[in-house]
């Protein structure tokens, strides 16, 4: 399936709920918004079960740059058919029966399918580079990080129903029911993996297991 879907909703702007932070350091406010279909490269994906980084929170309370507010933040995510989790682990919208978690795809993309089971990254991995190909790293060559609040085409797939813009957080925006990725942002994952451990593995689990190895390394 190169960049062909089948979903009633594949092609169309789905409207859903998001966490949106409005302002510095002020309570995140359920809002409904329109999320765009995937452009060629880009997937869009349903979110079941996100969890909150400290940077999600260290840029909610930011007053200057990098910040800019409206946002939605959020980045450790994974998506699963009908299942319930603990607030205790993990930050979870009310299930939708049935859902799985790529909604749809963009033209130009082989990697994943609709139904496939995927965690979003904020460290791209386009796959071809140098970098990409090595055992030793993992730092894209062809799409180095950069703290952006757009797509790579520098627009959102993000508007409230006002039509006011709404900016993304780290290449994935994961408090929000939808959200599109660029597909060097998405790895495919067994969907056996718990929900709530899995949405751990895009930041929390490789940061933590990057700083052992540095200590382990140096020390």
């Amino acid at each position: 399936m190169d960049g062909k879907s089948s979903s009633i909703t594949a092609g169309k702007p789905i409207r859903c709920r998001a966490a949106i932070a409005r302002k510095a350091g002020e309570p995140l406010v359920i809002e409904e918004v329109i999320v765009a279909p995937p452009n060629p490269r880009e997937v869009r994906i349903k979110i079941i079960c996100t969890s909150l980084c400290h940077s999600d929170v260290t840029l909610w309370k930011l007053k200057d740059p990098p910040a800019i507010f409206p946002i939605i933040l959020g980045h450790e995510a994974v998506g699963r058919q009908s299942i319930r989790y603990s607030l205790r682990h993990c930050a979870c919208w009310s299930l939708l029966n049935g859902s799985l978690i790529v909604e749809s795809v963009g033209e130009g993309v082989h990697e994943v399918v609709e139904g496939d089971t995927v965690i979003p990254t904020f460290v791209s991995d386009c796959g071809e580079c140098t970098d990409c190909l090595s055992e030793k790293s993992n730092l894209c060559t062809n799409f180095p990080f950069t703290f952006s609040h757009w797509m790579r085409d520098e627009t959102s797939r993000f508007t409230d129903i006002n039509g006011e813009t709404l900016y993304h957080f780290l290449f994935v925006s994961s408090f929000s029911e939808y959200t599109v990725v660029d597909i060097a942002h998405i790895t495919k994952v067994d969907p056996a993996i718990p929900a709530n451990r899995a949405c751990l593995l895009g930041c929390g689990v490789s940061t933590g297991i990057f700083y052992l190895l540095i200590i382990h390394f140096y020390y």
